[in-house]
């Protein structure tokens, strides 16, 4: 963001915390009408200002930066792109005019289309529940949980200093390195918590995996979970254990409005924290370097899985000594984003379908075979992608194998560093694929998979001519 442009950021700051541009403006020591003219963008912050307002607000300084700006723009355009804004003919000027005068009020607006958007899908699942004759004795409409961890997330970079800090100091204190890990914990476990560790069958754990009882200090594993996973659930229950208050702290996010929302978080930080443990940060970042980021070869030495693996490169962003920056995307067969992050500028879609062409899809056609590609973006930019698919058993014979597909890719300027990019012809057509974030962003007219008309332009049928796709336009 231009310094010229962080009035909107400063007005919106100082409401929040119920000040007066008179009061904010003797705390900087400057002068009502000066702070007027930088609300208004007619002035510029300059750094000394910058920096106090920083420390008078306690926020980083990260928070002054045009990352969310351009994530609020990007999620605003999808929501227009939606038919339901068709009459109003609005351009993309038109709402980065109003996120530069009110950002608050745009993120109103996307929380309103967010509630709309789900409103409008609960009714939608209620209707086919009442045409299958089932009766419902309650319906729950409430925001999604998933979405509010996920931006939470996305704001922090996917990146908890204090939580690196915490598995760090486990790992040295439970003596971790060097030693079959599965012990070393269940030792830890016993010495330190008083929890004995437990490997059950099957018809014992009753589908679950990890079931820790409190009362008995007993923590149970299923006899399905494979090394590296059972490693992951002790890591996770280390971490409920230990640091819990961290946990707290951080899902007291303004942003995260309710418990069910608070309590996913805290198991996403969990999450991070067992990977954490298990792929120490600096030695992780150091092996990810010297073996080219070959996440199959990580899996191995650090004994995690492929899902495992790609989640922890794109936590890497420890400042002053950061990895390659990555995207990741998880997808199920009906094409379900099921987790999503971008470190890389990649945009994933919110609201509705992502692009068919991704190679995340096609890897559903090559089951457990990795596949490549370079994917260019309508605004010009490149990613390198990885995708391959994921199966996960429940066990046994009888047990159900669900499959999903993990997408990581990074900025196409970053490729060389990836073992992947070896003998890829960067200009050869097969290896570039032209892809968009969703059919209604996309201004590719001339794509035969285009399942919607695009915003940019209007929908222009002839009956007696048929293009590429049923929405492409033809002389």
């Amino acid at each position: 963001m231009s310094e010229n442009r962080l009035g909107a950021k400063v007005r919106s700051m100082r409401r929040r915390r119920g000040l007066t541009q008179a009061k904010l403006a003797e705390q900087l020591g400057i002068s009502n009408s000066y702070l007027n003219l930088i609300e208004n963008n007619k002035r510029p912050l300059s750094a000394p200002l910058l920096i106090k307002m920083a420390q008078l607000f306690e926020v980083d300084l990260q928070s002054f930066a045009a990352d969310e700006q351009g994530e609020l723009l990007a999620d605003l355009m999808e929501v227009f792109g939606d038919p339901l804004f068709d009459a109003y003919e609005l351009a993309k000027t038109d709402v980065r005019e109003l996120i530069q005068s009110s950002p608050s009020a745009a993120r109103a607006v996307l929380g309103l289309y967010r509630s709309y958007h789900e409103a409008k899908e609960s009714a939608q699942t209620l209707a086919g529940h009442l045409s299958d004759t089932r009766s419902q004795a309650s319906f729950d409409a409430a925001h999604l949980p998933t979405e509010e961890v996920s931006d939470f997330i996305q704001r922090n970079h996917n990146y908890f200093h204090d939580l690196e800090l915490g598995a760090e100091k486990i790992t040295q204190d439970a003596r971790l390195a060097g030693e079959d890990l599965f012990q070393a914990m269940s030792r830890y476990l016993e010495d330190d918590h008083g929890i004995t560790v437990r490997v059950e069958k099957v018809n014992f754990m009753r589908g679950a995996v990890r079931r820790f009882d409190p009362s008995k200090r007993i923590l149970f594993l299923s006899e399905v979970l494979r090394r590296g996973s059972r490693n992951f659930q002790l890591a996770h229950q280390i971490g409920l254990l230990t640091q819990s208050e961290t946990f707290e702290r951080l899902s007291m996010d303004e942003r995260i409005t309710t418990e069910g929302s608070r309590s996913l978080a805290r198991v996403a930080l969990a999450n991070y924290f067992a990977g954490a443990m298990l792929m120490p940060y600096q030695r992780f970042l150091e092996a990810a370097r010297a073996e080219r980021y070959d996440v199959e070869l990580l899996g191995h030495r650090f004994r995690t899985s492929f899902e495992q693996v790609c989640h922890r490169l794109t936590s890497l962003r420890r400042k002053g000594n950061e990895g390659v920056a990555f995207h990741l995307v998880r997808i199920d067969i009906a094409g379900n984003i099921s987790k999503r992050f971008s470190s890389s500028g990649l945009r994933f879609a919110r609201f509705s379908a992502a692009c068919p062409r991704w190679n995340v899809h096609k890897a559903f056609l090559t089951p457990g075979m990795m596949r490549i590609q370079v994917s260019q973006m309508p605004d010009g930019r490149s990613f390198f992608c990885i995708a391959r698919t994921l199966a996960k058993e429940s066990g046994g014979y009888r047990g159900e194998q669900h499959v999903q597909a993990i997408g990581l890719g990074c900025d196409v300027r970053f490729a060389d560093q990836l073992v992947y990019s070896d003998g890829i012809a960067f200009e050869s057509a097969e290896a570039n694929v032209q892809v968009g974030v969703t059919c209604r962003l996309c201004e590719r007219m001339d794509c035969a998979q285009r399942a919607f008309p695009p915003l940019q332009h209007p929908l222009e049928i002839n009956e007696n001519v048929r293009g590429a796709s049923f929405f492409a336009p033809v002389d």
